[in-house]
């Protein structure tokens, strides 16, 4: 399964939109890009696979491998990435700032019941990071509600 994040870089964050085969799901929020130092900089574009992961001060979560020069990059839930990031991802239902968004847990559930599903089809799930040329990011505000008809 492909994830593409389409990232868009400013001084006091980095916002992002993703899309799953094709179709956008949610935002995303990171630190802003500082040369990849660890644990006050987004992580450097690229293709990196996805693995679920769980700690207790997290749950249930992802966990990018092999990123250049840094190590536990996770995805996890938080609303603001200058206080709640230390170099990780934060899926977002709705921006609400530069680095800023809104209902994290709600869009971590629906990347955790994809990154499921392709587990149970011994599928990998592999994001590939790059920059948004097109500014995505400026027309999208919400959650596509046909990808998961169901919730809202």
């Amino acid at each position: 399964m492909e994830w593409v994040l389409q990232l868009s870089y400013y001084r006091s964050g980095t916002n992002g939109a993703l899309f799953v085969n094709g179709r956008f799901l949610c935002f995303t929020i990171e630190l802003p890009w500082r040369e990849n130092r660890s644990s006050v900089s987004c992580i450097p574009e690229g293709r990196y696979e996805v693995q679920f992961r769980v700690s207790r001060k997290f749950g249930n979560h992802l966990l990018l491998v092999d990123v250049p020069k840094r190590s536990w990059i996770l995805i996890h839930p938080a609303n603001h990435a200058q206080g709640a990031l230390q170099g990780c991802i934060a899926p977002v239902s709705e921006l609400s700032g530069i680095g800023r968004g809104l209902h994290s847990r709600r869009a971590l559930a629906r990347l955790l019941v994809l990154q499921r599903e392709a587990q149970e089809h011994q599928e990998a799930v592999y994001l590939t990071i790059t920059y948004n040329t097109h500014e995505y990011l400026r027309s999208l505000s919400k959650t596509h509600a046909a990808f998961f008809p169901h919730t809202s």
